[in-house]
């Protein structure tokens, strides 16, 4: 999201500098393959929970260690193989561990062909959106989104089933677990098959209501403005109450970042359905919000606003609004 606001403000983000690989030392490839020994080969449930503990963490705080998957593709699945013992998959914190060690290995750039094209791992992440904690819930979440940076991964995430837990999530989880859910369905709806997918697990009818509960109003809007560009998804916004929505936000919301999101949907909802009109007209008639904006909005705003009010003359012209 952030990569995006710059992009479409034209402030230059400097390039990553991915050193990473060339840090993995002998000693860290022999603690990697002594972890794993324990996570896989040990009889004792302690001594098992406790190397997946410390995976997490070393994971977590050195950088390096977590290119050393890399060398090692086939320990995700071997991991994962191992917390799904009986006697540890009920186990929450466990759960929360590998969860967050494969978000934390996820954030390596190479990893993450490497994690998605696991035949686990995908899978488990969305198992732990489904049943875990609200602490695994939410970073399995955030490791979809770091996952979903590859549009091959955005595939194979959609069509897995992610969609529908995270809209739950977006709805039901912490504050933090939102926000973690927001930006994966984000990043997932860059791929113009997943739009439909969200749309199907009931995402319009959420974002919705957290905007108007001023709960997640920006990542609310910023999905709204991506999903806009599908029909079938512009439809069911207009119907689900979207006009007054998008309509209370150009008028009062005094973020410009969320004007522009806002008058971009409405855009699409009077380009695609024409039956929305006379309600946009009538609130312009009291307001003038579209004007203003037309005025005093970014500059993809004052374009859509103006491209909205040329769209409400030319059918009040040709029809003299008998619609």
């Amino acid at each position: 999201m952030i990569a995006q606001w710059c992009t479409e403000n034209g402030i230059a983000l400097s390039p990553l500098e991915n050193q990473e690989e060339d840090l993995v030392t002998n000693n860290e490839r022999k603690s990697f393959s002594e972890l794993f020994d324990r996570i896989s080969s040990s009889s004792n449930i302690s001594e098992k929970r406790q190397a997946i503990k410390d995976l997490r963490l070393l994971t977590k705080r050195n950088s390096s260690f977590r290119a050393v998957i890399g060398e090692n593709p086939d320990s995700i699945s071997q991991m994962i193989s191992a917390v799904s013992n009986p006697e540890l998959e009920s186990n929450s914190e466990v759960l929360e561990d590998t969860v967050t060690t494969i978000l934390n290995l996820s954030i390596h750039e190479s990893n993450k062909k490497i994690i998605g094209d696991d035949t686990k791992a995908i899978t488990f992440l969305i198992s732990a959106l489904q049943s875990g904690t609200m602490e695994a819930r939410s970073n399995a979440a955030a490791a979809i989104f770091s996952l979903s940076a590859l549009d091959s991964n955005k595939a194979k995430i959609g069509e897995s089933g992610a969609m529908r837990p995270l809209v739950d999530l977006l709805e039901h989880g912490s504050m933090t677990a939102k926000k973690d859910a927001a930006s994966a369905i984000f990043s997932l709806c860059k791929l113009h098959e997943n739009k439909s997918r969200a749309t199907k697990s009931g995402v319009i009818d959420v974002v919705l209501k957290a905007i108007s509960d001023e709960s997640l109003t920006d990542e609310s809007l910023t999905i709204l403005a991506l999903l806009s560009s599908d029909h079938e998804t512009v439809e069911e916004i207009g119907e689900t109450g979207g006009v007054p929505c998008m309509l209370h936000i150009i008028k009062d919301d005094q973020c410009k970042r969320n004007k522009e999101n806002a008058v971009a949907v409405l855009f699409s909802i009077c380009m695609y359905d024409r039956t929305k009109l006379r309600e946009v007209v009538e609130d312009e008639n009291l307001n003038g919000s579209l004007a203003w904006l037309a005025q005093n909005g970014t500059s993809r705003a004052r374009r859509k606003a103006a491209g909205i009010l040329d769209k409400l003359k030319r059918t009040i012209h040709k029809t003299h609004y008998s619609c």
